[in-house]
């Protein structure tokens, strides 16, 4: 096959596919750098640091290979994207921190992330799934709270449990 041969595409380079890179690789480094200022409290072995340096290696190796195949042009090709599932999601996460800073407790918050996530991706049962979130909340919260006697955010719900 000659270079002008049509049965061979040409591949291009993945501008995007770059970019990508380059902020996985950036947020290596800024993991790496966050890593060096915590505080080691362990005589030997490994510290906190070990996992945030970790973490920054997989997304390191991931920056590698996301930009040598950007550059030889073997990424997929792109869906089309819909904007309004990433929306909703970003209205959930809205909704969660503006419900726990107003404190209305973890269980609103995570049932309004959970209702909002399940309409993003094409449920449009809104009372039944206000429920489920509700009880599947109230479940979390609990098992968080009584078992673990880990603190949770709590507002009125919590309180009356």
């Amino acid at each position: 096959m000659t270079p002008g041969d049509p049965a061979q595409p040409l591949r291009r380079v993945d501008r995007a596919g770059i970019v990508i890179a380059m902020l996985l690789a950036a947020l290596a480094a800024v993991l790496v750098w966050d890593a060096r200022d915590l505080q080691s409290t362990a005589m030997y072995g490994m510290g906190p640091e070990a996992m945030p340096v970790l973490v920054a290696t997989g997304l390191a190796l991931l920056a590698i290979g996301n930009f040598i195949d950007a550059l030889r042009g073997n990424l997929p090709a792109r869906e089309s994207a819909d904007p309004v599932p990433v929306i909703l999601i970003l209205i959930g996460l809205a909704l969660l921190i503006a419900i726990i800073g107003f404190g209305g407790g973890f269980i609103l918050a995570t049932s309004a992330l959970f209702v909002t996530t399940s309409a993003a991706f094409g449920r449009r049962a809104v009372l039944v799934d206000s429920i489920i979130a509700i009880v599947m909340s109230t479940l979390i919260y609990l098992a968080f709270d009584r078992l673990l006697t880990l603190s949770l955010p709590t507002g009125p719900l919590e309180r009356m449990l």
